[in-house]
């Protein structure tokens, strides 16, 4: 059992004679009961936040045959992922792009605002939406995969594939100075 003593101490001998005092005693169990009974409470009925998974479409691995429709140059938009929190996006094929490669961060006045613009123009010249390439390289990092995604889904472009990075395009970040 808990309990508070606050005893007046005594113990002097000689000097002036008073009376004694009474020894306080509060029972502190009925408290420690209660906040026992309080915590368990609040910790059985507190729900855990949890994890914000984006889903992410992953080709079959046992299908072999794969049948894929040509995305014309015109609509394809190329993102390569540099170095130093740095992008690098053109539309078309690297050897011969359709407008010319753009180093940009990430965020709203960066990639979100090419790909909105970018993806404008191309629904009104061929009434079709964008498709997005996206190439990690060896220099960037997993942040830059993620907020690159995040913007994806952010423009509510839900057309775009991860492709593996080729010597031509890790040419376009060296000449950049973003690989």
């Amino acid at each position: 059992m808990a309990e508070l003593d606050t005893s007046g101490g005594g113990g002097k001998k000689g000097g002036k004679v008073r009376s004694k005092k009474q020894s306080t005693r509060v029972d502190l169990t009925a408290m420690v009961d209660l906040a026992f009974l309080l915590v368990t409470f609040f910790m059985l009925t507190t729900t855990l936040n949890k994890p914000k998974a984006m889903d992410l479409a992953m080709p079959d691995k046992d299908e072999k045959e794969h049948k894929q429709e040509p995305i014309a140059a015109s609509r394809t938009m190329t993102v390569l992922l540099g170095s130093n929190n740095k992008a690098e996006w053109f539309i078309g094929v690297p050897t011969q792009p359709l407008s010319p490669p753009t180093v940009t961060g990430y965020g709203k006045n960066g990639l979100r605002a090419a790909l909105i613009e970018e993806g404008q123009k191309i629904q009104q010249s061929t009434g079709k939406k964008m498709f997005v390439i996206i190439k990690p390289s060896d220099k960037s990092v997993y942040n830059n995969m993620v907020n690159t995604i995040d913007e994806m889904h952010i423009t509510n472009n839900d057309l775009y594939a991860i492709v593996d990075i080729t010597p031509p395009e890790i040419d376009l970040l060296k000449r950049e100075n973003i690989y």
